[in-house]
């Protein structure tokens, strides 16, 4: 055996591959000479192919397994994949977001108070661009096929809420001895048309239909021109003028403009669009919060006016009802059909959910006392707080 020993610190020579690949003779010594070498380094476990490999290029690693040590590049690829899917997974948190969003404004107005209405336009834009990126035109296409659930979200919107508006707007005076203004207040929140942020709710729960509840919105925020001064005046009794031009300019700014780009984004420049999908979650995360945030932190003093959790038990039953009247109407006139939970799910967030940013607008501009904004303005945080829940809620419970 000691004549057969390999000493370590005897420097080894230098074998020349071709000569050792031709050279057969000498084949079976090199290669026994090699295993004792390998079995005193303690890498007999590594094949001649990989030693050969390793010799050729004058160097090999070992790692704590014996095997050879490399990172392979689909392993970074996958740690990059990783981190898109967390940016796309943002939306998540919405429901949580809203929550902090609220609490931070009560706490701590001057956090939001900087974000002033005239944002709330590009705001909202902004969510309706990350659906259009999102969407197809034949998603598009394909709600305007389904004209009875239209109707439905429509009978939702201006029918069913109204109604619930004119209760609950009554039972604020004459059982909760609230102010008249207050009473105003909530059936003006019934009275407008559907909020974009149900768009976008529709988008995470089911994003299929999100086409859907944009025209559905948008058919009630394009009739809202006349029915909402119609029907505040059949509840509340005062005439609204009624800026027609503006309504509409408003509809282009904040849906149609900002859907046709993303369309359009997606279909021509597809790489750009896969590009920037991965951060438009979190962005949207950041504006649905601002959104939120806003109403309520600009409007703190008369939210926590003596009159406000009257105002706060009454708006949350007035949503509460409508979310749910709205899943339920919509599952009996629909029980047949293949999508009715999603169809139920989209038109109670268009029940559900209103501009109440659009409410607190106009009882700011055409009614004198303020109190009149209160229950816009307790909405906002409520509506959008009780939406982005059932928005977790439904999620987890939908199939994989």
């Amino acid at each position: 055996m000691a004549h057969n020993a390999v000493h370590l610190n005897r420097p080894v020579q230098p074998v020349s591959l071709n000569r050792f690949l031709t050279n057969s003779a000498s084949f079976p010594s090199f290669l026994h000479q090699s295993e004792l070498s390998f079995t005193r380094l303690s890498i007999s476990n590594l094949s001649i192919k990989k030693w050969v490999l390793s010799s050729g290029s004058e160097s090999f690693e070992q790692n704590r397994t014996g095997d050879d040590q490399f990172v392979p590049t689909h392993a970074l690829k996958e740690q990059k994949i990783d981190l898109l899917k967390l940016l796309q997974k943002a939306n998540s948190v919405i429901p949580h977001i809203v929550l902090f969003s609220t609490v931070l404004a009560l706490i701590y107005p001057p956090s939001f108070t900087w974000f002033t209405t005239r944002y709330y336009a590009p705001a909202l834009g902004f969510l309706m661009f990350a659906v259009g990126v999102n969407s197809s035109p034949n998603d598009f296409i394909e709600a305007i096929k389904k004209p009875q659930a239209i109707i439905a979200g429509y009978i939702g919107q201006f029918c069913i809420k109204p109604l619930l508006g004119f209760l609950f707007g009554t039972l604020s005076v004459s059982f909760f001895n609230l102010p008249t203004p207050l009473g105003a207040g909530i059936m003006l929140v019934s009275c407008v048309s559907g909020a974009q942020l149900s768009n976008y709710a529709t988008f995470l729960t089911d994003p299929k239909f999100a086409p859907l509840s944009i025209v559905m919105t948008s058919i009630s925020t394009a009739t809202a021109v006349f029915v909402t001064p119609t029907l505040t005046f059949l509840l509340i009794g005062k005439k609204l003028p009624v800026d027609v031009m503006g309504m509409m300019s408003s509809i282009t700014q904040i849906v149609v403009f900002p859907i046709a780009l993303g369309l359009l984004l997606n279909r021509f420049l597809p790489r750009v669009c896969e590009a920037i999908k991965p951060f438009l979650p979190p962005l949207s995360v950041f504006v649905t919060a601002l959104c939120v945030g806003s109403p309520l932190a600009i409007n703190i003093k008369a939210v926590l006016s003596p009159f406000g959790i009257g105002v706060l038990v009454l708006i949350f039953g007035f949503h509460f009802l409508a979310f749910v009247l709205g899943y339920g109407f919509s599952g009996i006139l629909f029980r047949g059909s293949e999508d009715v939970e999603a169809l139920q799910r989209t038109i109670s967030f268009e029940t559900g959910m209103q501009s109440s940013l659009l409410a607190l607008a106009l009882a700011n501009k055409f009614f004198q006392d303020p109190l009149v904004g209160v229950p816009p303005a307790i909405s906002v945080v409520l509506m959008s707080l009780m939406g982005f829940g059932l928005v977790m809620l439904w999620s987890k419970k939908k199939p994989e």
